[in-house]
């Protein structure tokens, strides 16, 4: 079950982020999606199996220039690889073709997640290295919505 993210969950989603801290972030990172939780959530959502989270994953929206970015994906280490992420993916992806003058979709994610998100049809764009914290480098994937199956 996909649903929308309310404040009662932040506490769960961040130790679904400490369990993936070292592989998939950075340990800085947890202070950076507490922020974002408390401060940047647009459209935010979590996938629960049972009563347990199983994944969570954002848009954030950038009208003035037709974009809407994929943000904090994350699943639990237990669920990796078993479609969750990919549904999660797929219902954010319906949910930003609802908003009129969308054009671009963006993914910003690192070299270790970029693989996941070429194999749901997104080139990469652009890289930068270091950028999220030493040894996570910025992997930036970009897909016209019109190309979007």
């Amino acid at each position: 079950m996909i649903r929308p993210y309310h404040e009662q969950y932040q506490a769960e989603l961040i130790e679904l982020l400490k369990l993936n801290v070292p592989r998939y972030f950075a340990p800085a990172e947890v202070e950076d999606f507490k922020e974002y939780l408390s401060h940047h959530v647009e459209s935010y959502f979590v996938m629960e199996q049972g009563k347990m989270i199983v994944g969570c994953g954002g848009i954030n929206y950038i009208p003035q220039e037709g974009i809407a970015r994929l943000s904090w994906d994350i699943i639990h280490p237990d669920h990796q690889g078993k479609g969750i992420g990919t549904e999660l993916t797929r219902y954010r992806i319906g949910e930003i073709k609802k908003h009129s003058g969308i054009r671009t979709i963006i993914v910003r994610t690192t070299q270790l997640v970029y693989p996941f998100y070429e194999k749901l049809g997104f080139p990469l764009d652009k890289t930068e290295t270091d950028f999220w914290a030493p040894g996570f480098d910025l992997y930036q994937m970009k897909m016209e919505l019109a190309e979007v199956l």
